[in-house]
């Protein structure tokens, strides 16, 4: 109540927030028209002034204010749109690094132009993240317009494009992109071999549209990038053909966890069933040397009861598409790992493409937060605000709309089966459009959609395609004559190409539109329709008057039909069932009533739908049947709309829980990630690796010696015959061993002396024979090469004990403790195999003379994946090292703005931050007298 009354008094934390900006907004106001006086070349030249002044000193918060005054005055001059104060402000808690929540048509994407206008100017390149690749393509050319008036160079990354394309469009000022896309090139630029290879130049500053979206619903689960192994179609097919002879009691489903397992019953008849197959020949389903066969088992048995055809994914020209379950759009060249994809195609009958194995994996939490500044922008991100605080250090700021929302959402109707449901939205769907009032009918999948469409089909209703003019002339006809034309169209992954139509022509009157989840659609669904569109699309082709007339005659119509729209009540949204997420409903709910619109809202449930019948339906439905709700009749309460907001809440508790699990883990790989791939520049930066490689040699010989001949130990107690046979297998020498032990007072330290001298004057001998600069090559290819090697199978089995450490929780042991533990042995036996792997590989190199290469060498076929969190289940093989490169190019370090940074004139020993840039083997600089790597530099 004190808190309350507070809050009155003294206004919310975020009211106080928003009064802070009001000074700067002023002053943006009062520049105005100053900048309106100037001419078109004048204002350009602001960008080169800006640049100036902050290369005298300024900072960027000392331009915020003349800079935002700039962009407002350029996107009227080429867009005709003028920035709201609302606006202005979202700008500005962008450029602080924080979220703006703007509600659906407050004009999201024209507030990024602020902040990534200002934060450009520093040209260390601005990052702009959209859900989609239409969405970067339209606002690299939409609000590039502004950036490109202004001198301001703009690149998009999308899917197939090329690494010369890639590398262009990261050089720009700005560039636009999906998240996926980005956070692939940061592993593909982690796996090349040269610098001029690498597309990204750094991380400085991102703004993530849909924010929500991609960093708490798609951050679920990582990006993977994989590579063929060997193929297993048929076996995939062979266990396809038997999953569906399992019994109902063969297998325990538990739904809301997303979990499938054979039961006791299960495991047998499935042994039973693999042996007269032919696949079980030895043994026992469960023994180890059956494991893979169980894990193809467990996979085929998740295909078949977890993941369903048109909700999950789609067949397509013969190939299973993932559906993305957040956006629902398709997700081509998107594969599920570990076997899980194979197992679908077997499922549908399609080719089965060969499997793969991890090369390079990162989440989306990991990747964003390389970012020196992270902003974001949505219509619905305080109900996650929290999460944001605690993964990315983000607050939430809501932004008020430019006019008060008018949008009436009315209760939940709740009936009890899905048939007295669809019959009371298709009696719904008929008022409204008796009305000519536009509607959005939301649905959960495609499937669903598609059943609804059959049942206005079914009822007289007419489906339409709005790509095609006859489809829109249609519409255009009804709503000019107010006469109800029974015209829907559909949107979801099977239509995504007539998205942008579709989206646009929405508030039309008399429109009915059914659609799969709406978040980042981009487009606004403007009352009356949008303007642009129908400019673009029927004034193709005419000039002059002609064009100017029709233009024109456009505007009317639409200003007319949004008068009818306005009048029939504005945009009516229909859930025909809620969704997991709260965001997911009011993003849905959101689009009506854009800009102090009319509108309104209203779900429609039944104890049928996923998230009633999993959060304890039968309970419900039993109390109703008590209650007398007859059939066609529905339960409306403010009451019931709690209840099913808790159960939302309760999944998101649980998303948020398998987020903050998945996070856990992977900042142990995220940990050694980093310092692989740090250690990776270092070695591309260095013109040789020559000491590091002796440096290697001589850690292979000393652990080699420590190993067969310990400290202090009695001669008796020596391994001469192990060593001897170490020292032929890593150092490809055939010595004395033998004789040298049996030398009186010979000691641990003396024989590595002995074996270090002879091992380095053996490599002497091989540099000399092949001339040196060519080694120098060699050296550095095995070295990096190798490393890549050891991190993909350090990955695999990184997945596999992340599997099984669970089980340390049987034994009132933390499961996360014990991975952390394990996981830094096995990051120590990596470097200890990379060690032992470059010196084997140098000391047997043997170089054939042929022409160079014309090319760079290229990176191994690979797919990229963001998987559903069920399927990662693990599996994998060892990766054949790649073929020696006969040749390394020359290598500009300054051409991706990753020039090494000078160390500063003077190092304080006690502080680290002062050292700069030290090499691995030069002295440390905190005077222990130690080489750095392995003193302060130390990898562990």
């Amino acid at each position: 109540m004190i808190g309350a009354l507070a809050k009155k008094i003294f206004g919310t934390a975020n009211d106080r927030r928003l009064k802070t900006y009001a000074p700067k907004v002023n002053a943006i106001n009062a520049l105005e028209a100053d900048v309106e006086a100037l001419t078109d070349d004048a204002l350009k030249d602001r960008t080169r002034q800006f640049r100036e002044e902050l290369a005298a000193g300024k900072a960027l918060d000392d331009l915020l204010v003349p800079a935002f005054a700039t962009v407002r005055e350029a996107a009227k001059r080429t867009l005709g749109q003028r920035h709201f104060d609302v606006q202005l402000i979202g700008g500005m808690v962008l450029h602080e690094g924080a979220i703006a929540e703007m509600r659906t048509g407050e004009g999201k994407t024209l507030v990024a132009t602020l902040a990534v206008y200002l934060n450009a100017l520093a040209g260390k390149g601005v990052h702009v993240v959209t859900v989609n690749d239409y969405l970067a393509k339209r606002d690299s050319e939409w609000m590039g317009q502004i950036y490109r008036f202004l001198g301001m160079s703009v690149g998009v990354v999308v899917h197939d494009l090329m690494d010369e394309d890639r590398a262009a469009a990261y050089a720009c000022d700005i560039t636009y992109g999906t998240n996926n896309e980005f956070g692939f090139d940061y592993l593909r630029d982690n796996m090349k071999y040269e610098f001029s290879q690498m597309v990204q130049r750094g991380h400085n500053y991102a703004i993530v549209d849909e924010v929500d979206s991609i960093l708490i619903d798609e951050a679920r689960t990582p990006l993977i990038i994989s590579g063929a192994i060997d193929d297993k179609s048929d076996l995939y097919n062979t266990i396809d053909r038997l999953v569906p002879k399992l019994n109902a009691d063969d297998f325990e489903l538990d739904e809301k966890q997303r979990t499938v397992h054979l039961t006791d019953a299960g495991n047998e008849h499935m042994e039973e069933l693999l042996t007269e197959a032919g696949a079980l020949t030895e043994g026992a389903l469960y023994e180890a040397h059956n494991v893979t066969l169980v894990h193809h088992v467990n996979q085929a048995l998740r295909a078949h009861k977890l993941f369903q055809k048109d909700k999950d994914y789609i067949v397509r020209k013969g190939e299973v598409v993932i559906i993305d379950e957040f956006t629902g759009r398709m997700m081509p060249g998107r594969r599920y790992s570990e076997g899980l994809h194979q197992a679908l195609e077997a499922k549908e009958h399609v080719q089965v493409q060969p499997e793969n194995v991890t090369l390079a994996s990162i989440t989306f939490q990991n990747y964003f937060r390389l970012y020196g500044k992270l902003a974001g922008m949505t219509g619905t991100a305080s109900t996650e605000a929290n999460e944001f605080a605690e993964i990315y250090k983000l607050d939430v700021v809501e932004i008020p709309t430019n006019r008060d929302v008018c949008r009436l959402d009315e209760d939940d109707e709740v009936y009890r089966s899905a048939k007295e449901k669809l019959g009371a939205i298709a009696a719904e769907i008929q008022d409204a459009n008796g009305r000519m009032q536009p509607l959005l009918v939301g649905t959960t999948s495609i499937e669903k959609s598609e059943q609804l469409a059959e049942f206005l089909l079914a009822q007289g209703y007419t489906m339409i395609d709005f790509v095609e003019s006859k489809g829109l002339t249609k519409l255009y006809e009804a709503a000019r004559s107010g006469m109800p034309s029974k015209l829907f169209a559909v949107l979801n992954a099977r239509f995504h190409e007539q998205e942008a139509y579709i989206v646009a022509e929405a508030g039309v009157p008399g429109a009915i539109t059914i659609a799969t989840n709406m978040a980042g659609r981009g487009t606004d669904i403007q009352l009356g329709g949008n303007v642009e569109m129908r400019v673009t699309q029927e004034c193709d082709g005419l000039e002059g008057d002609a064009r100017a007339k029709k233009e024109a005659e456009i505007r009317e119509e639409v200003a007319d039909f949004k008068e009818k729209a306005i009048a029939a009540g504005g945009l009516y949204i229909i859930g025909t069932e809620r969704h997991e997420s709260r965001r997911i409903d009011n993003q849905l709910r959101g689009r009506s009533g854009r800009q102090g619109d009319p509108g309104r809202s209203k779900f429609f449930l039944s104890l049928q739908d996923d998230l009633m019948r999993i959060f304890g339906s039968e309970r419900m439905d039993s109390m109703l049947v008590k209650l007398g709700l007859q059939e066609g009749e529905a339960i409306v309460h403010p009451w019931i709309n709690k209840a099913i907001e808790k159960a939302q809440h309760k999944v998101e508790a649980r998303n948020f829980d398998i987020r903050k699990n998945i996070l856990k883990f992977d900042n142990v790989m995220n940990d050694q990630r980093k310092v692989i791939f740090e250690r990776r520049l270092e070695i591309m930066d260095e013109e040789s690796v020559e000491e590091q490689t002796a440096d290697m040699r001589a850690d292979v010989v000393d652990a080699m010696v420590s190993q067969h001949i310990p400290h202090d130990a009695y001669a008796e107690a020596w391994d001469v015959d192990g060593l001897a046979e170490d020292v032929k297998t890593k150092l490809n020498l055939d010595l004395p061993v033998a004789g040298w032990a049996k030398e009186e007072g010979i000691a641990d330290e003396e024989l590595k002396e002995r074996l270090l001298a002879a091992a380095d004057a053996a490599y002497a001998e091989r540099v000399e024979k092949n001339t040196e600069p060519l080694m120098r090559m060699i050296e550095k290819q095995v070295v990096l090469q190798s490393l890549d090697t050891l991190w993909r199978e350090h990955l695999i089995a990184l997945d596999h004990l992340r599997q099984v450490i669970g089980w340390r929780g049987m034994a009132q042991r933390d499961p996360l403790n014990e991975y952390k533990s394990e996981a830094l042995e096995l990051f120590k036996s990596l470097m200890t195999r990379w060690d032992e792997t470059v010196t084997t590989q140098l000391m047997r190199v043997e170089v054939s003379f042929e022409a160079p290469p014309s090319a760079p060498p290229e990176l191994p076929p690979m797919e990229m994946s963001h998987p559903n969190p069920e399927a990662l289940i693990g599996g994998g093989q060892q990766l054949a090292l790649d073929e020696l490169n006969t040749r390394l190019a020359g290598v500009d370090f300054s051409a991706r703005g990753l020039a090494v940074s000078e160390a500063p004139p003077t190092r304080d020993a006690t502080n680290p931050a002062t050292w700069g840039k030290v090499g691995r083997n030069e002295p440390c600089p905190c005077g222990s007298g130690k080489k750095y790597k392995h003193c302060h530099g130390a990898l562990v």
